[in-house]
This record gives C-alpha cells, structure tokens and sequence, in this order.
C-alpha cells in the first residue's frame, strides 16, 4: 500500500518545519492556561462611590461589606450627590451609592425612608447590569446586627456541577476545541495549496496514487497531531487549573476525534477549491469566526434571535463544546451525549466525503 509511505512523508515534512513542532507542544498548555484566565464574564474591579446622608452605624457597617467584596472596591466617599456624579462622568467611579438621612432610624421603625439609592454607569451595559445586582444583593442581605431586612429569607441557593461558580471550570473545555480548528483545520487547508503554489502536487498528479489515499495522506497526520494535543490539553488542564473530566476521558478523545476528522477535511475542502495561501487562509479565518460567534462560546444561544439559534445547528463547533463541557462539568454518559453526537458525526461523514470528492488530478 502507498498510503503508509505518503503519511510518513507528511510525518517528515511536519518535523522538517522547526516551528510547527514548537507549536504543537507549546499551544496547548498556552491555550489552557491563558483563555480561561482572560474570557470571563465575571465583573471584578467595580470602582464605588458611597454619599452617606445618615453617618450611622448600620450605613457605616454596609459601606464596610461593600468593600470587602471581592467584585467592589470603594473609591472614595462624596460629601453630596452632585459630587459623586462627577466621578462617574469624569470616569473614576462605577457606581453611586446614597443613603438617605435617617437611614437607620427608618430600618428599626419602620417608618421613614430606608430606601438607598443606587446608580450604575451603564456605558458598558452587562458591566452596570452586574454592579447594580451585587450592590443591591449585599444592601438587601442586611446587617447581622441590625433589623435590616433579609431579602432572601427563607430561601435556599445550591450551584449544581461548579459549587463554586468557578468561570475556568467553564471556559478549559472551550480551549479544546479552539485549539484543534487552529491547527487541525488550518495546516492542512495551506499545505495542499502551499505545494500548488510551489509545483510539488504536480509530480503527484503524474503518478498512479489514487485520490483517496492523496486526501488520507494530507488528514491523518493531523488527526494524529490533533489527538496528541488534546491530551497535552487535558493534562495541564489538570496541572494548572486541578480540573479534570466528571465524566468518561474517553469520551473526550472519541469527540476529539470526530471533530478532528471534520475540521482537517473542512481545510482540505477549502485547499481544493483555493489557488494562493491567501485565499485559503482567509476562508479559514472567516469559517473560523463564524464557528465561534455562533457557537456557544462567548454568548449562550439560548440569547441569540430565533433565527440565529437555528442557524447554529449548522455549526459543528456547537456540538463538540456542548459535548465538552458536558463531560467535564456534568459527567454525562454516552447516552446523554447522543444529541451531540449524532449531529457531529453527521457533519464529519459528510466534510470527509466532500473533501474526496472535491479533489480532481486532471484539473490541477
């Protein structure tokens, strides 16, 4: 068979870059190590101004919880309300916080005005809609030595699959799936067109290797490379962050698979349709931003518009990082994982099927 010699002439090409295998062991533990740190969604640093009307110890006791959490930190105290806006305009403070004279008073009574006034800079909207909710939680928690109102009494809060609401445990699964479309996708959709450019594929056309073996050749190597860095992933997800699988490891791999398989045919879908690097380089980027928005990844699609939502069940990104993070964060077992993998492996026959088909000798 010429298959095997092909692959091992792929292997050679591969290591004859000095880079790409730099690349391949030095991306994935970047990768797990940076983006769950940098693509959050918690809101950290809310800069808060505090005008204290009332000067009592309940008001003064309340200041002191809002600095002490983790998400506010007190930028200063403002002798009126006018003064505090000018830190928000002059971009100093995030948020104004007043309480009303005879604050206390009106907490042990019940009678006068207890309400506090809470005013976010909504700029940037998700970052005041968050400043706005932790400053209410924590005024509405009340004061443990006061009469201060609970406003969740009698309820009772418990965070399934991440007790901690810890946002890595979130975005590591993600980082698998980035990191095989960089590689797994890209390498092989520039490496066809990269020996069209150069004249190489055209001794190949003279020679009696089928198209079949020709396509195998260009997307096992990566396959292979794309396994090996998933479990360079898993790993320092371990090492670094202590998060592992809840569920089945293997259930990881055989998704990674798949979706190594779909992504290096996408490549090689797009090399034969391409003449320059460029050009293929830039239908990846594209592929690749569309993949991402319309994933999951950043937004949930539960949020997206209706037509968007349908849209995304063309994206086979969605697919494998539902899967992973439901390995991870929920342990699912292959039975529940059945509705993300059908459709991934449906798309993959059909992108492998294309890439074979898609490639013609007697036209290059």
């Amino acid at each position: 068979m010429v298959l095997p010699y092909l692959i091992e002439k792929e292997f050679k090409q591969m290591l004859r870059n000095r880079l790409l295998p730099v690349i391949f062991i030095i991306l994935p533990v970047a990768l797990v190590n940076v983006i769950p740190r940098l693509a959050t969604q918690e809101v950290k640093g809310i800069r808060l101004v505090v005008v204290d009307n009332d000067h009592s110890t309940s008001t003064m006791r309340l200041i002191n919880r809002l600095d002490a959490s983790a998400y506010l930190e007190l930028a200063g105290c403002a002798a009126t309300y006018g003064e505090a806006m000018k830190a928000i305009d002059g971009d100093k403070a995030d948020v104004v916080v007043e309480f009303p004279r005879g604050y206390e008073k009106a907490v042990v009574t019940k009678h006068g005005n207890a309400c506090v006034r809470v005013d976010a800079n909504a700029v940037n909207g998700m970052k005041g809609a968050m400043a706005g909710m932790y400053v209410s939680q924590i005024i509405n928690a009340g004061d443990g030595d006061s009469d201060v109102p609970t406003a969740a009494d009698g309820v009772s809060v418990r965070y399934l699959h991440n007790d901690n609401l810890d946002y890595k445990l979130y975005m590591t699964p993600v980082v698998f799936a980035i990191m095989l479309i960089l590689i797994v996708g890209f390498l092989p959709a520039l490496n066809i067109v990269g020996e069209k450019e150069k004249g190489t594929i055209e001794q190949i056309n003279v020679t009696p290797i089928g198209k079949l073996d020709f396509i195998l050749s260009k997307l096992i190597p990566y396959i292979v490379v794309g396994l090996v860095m998933t479990l360079e992933g898993v790993v320092a997800a371990r090492l670094i962050h202590g998060i592992a699988p809840t569920g089945s490891v293997v259930s990881v791999f055989v998704f990674a698979v798949f979706f190594c398989m779909l992504v290096a045919s996408l490549g090689v879908i797009v090399s034969n349709y391409s003449s320059t690097l460029q050009q293929a380089a830039l239908t990846m980027f594209f592929f690749l931003v569309i993949f991402i928005l319309m994933s999951g990844l950043l937004t949930p699609i539960r949020s997206m518009p209706e037509w968007a939502q349908l849209l995304t069940r063309l994206n086979p990104m969605r697919y494998i990082i539902n899967a992973f993070r439901d390995i991870y964060l929920k342990g699912d077992s292959a039975r529940l994982l059945l509705p993300q993998f059908l459709p991934l492996a449906a798309y993959t026959a059909a992108t492998w099927t294309w890439a074979i088909a898609s490639y013609r000798k007697n036209t290059l």
